[in-house]
């Protein structure tokens, strides 16, 4: 059997949008029927394959929602190093991280509701997920507590906006389809100007 080394950068990408296309399928699974209610067969059936062509890719449902946890929190941990890297001002990299997890939620969850599903991990995986989330947060935290420092934001206690901010977004599974009207560029845009206008200074 080839090794990992040993397997052709045509195949290795291949499996990857395969991946990508299971971890979609999950997703609007997920979303249309709830992470419970929903079985292999049900994605397979989606990807028009037997559900034994997934256990190539992943063991059981578990993993495939730990695998869509851990693609979204890589994701917003990027969006926070671009922040830092792009922007010199609080306020605009908070807009960002705000815009670009907007759009983590309704186009990479495809408004699926993972935010609400942490108890359906095993402990070893709900436990590195729920770190991951507290780096995050805290970043977004440090973000504000500058903004503060520099007099972009009021003099306010960074947990409580910083709940706001997350539990706005989070909540966007609760009512986002994909085939609305509305879409994630405006959608993070308004999102990024009504919770930011409440922090700047008056």
């Amino acid at each position: 059997m080839a090794t990992a080394s040993q397997v052709s950068p045509h195949i290795r990408e291949k499996r990857r949008r395969r991946r990508a296309q299971i971890l979609s399928a999950a997703l609007r699974a997920f979303r249309e029927q709830g992470y419970h209610a929903t079985t292999l067969e049900h994605i397979a059936e989606r990807l028009g394959v037997r559900k034994t062509a997934l256990y190539h890719y992943f063991p059981d449902k578990e993993a495939l929602l730990y695998a869509c946890h851990l693609e979204s929190l890589a994701q917003v941990h990027r969006t926070v190093a671009e922040a830092r890297e792009r922007f010199t001002t609080a306020s605009e990299q908070l807009a960002h991280v705000i815009r670009e997890h907007v759009r983590v939620m309704t186009d990479t969850l495809e408004g699926s509701p993972l935010a609400f599903e942490t108890t359906a991990l095993a402990p070893a995986h709900q436990a590195e997920v729920i770190a991951s989330r507290d780096a995050y947060e805290h970043a977004l935290r440090e973000m504000i507590e500058r903004g503060i420092a520099a007099g972009e934001f009021r003099p306010v206690d960074p947990k409580v906006p910083v709940f706001a901010i997350l539990g706005a977004i989070n909540w966007i599974a609760r009512w986002y389809r994909p085939e609305g009207s509305l879409h994630a560029p405006e959608l993070g845009n308004q999102f990024a100007d009504h919770l930011i206008h409440g922090l700047a200074c008056r």
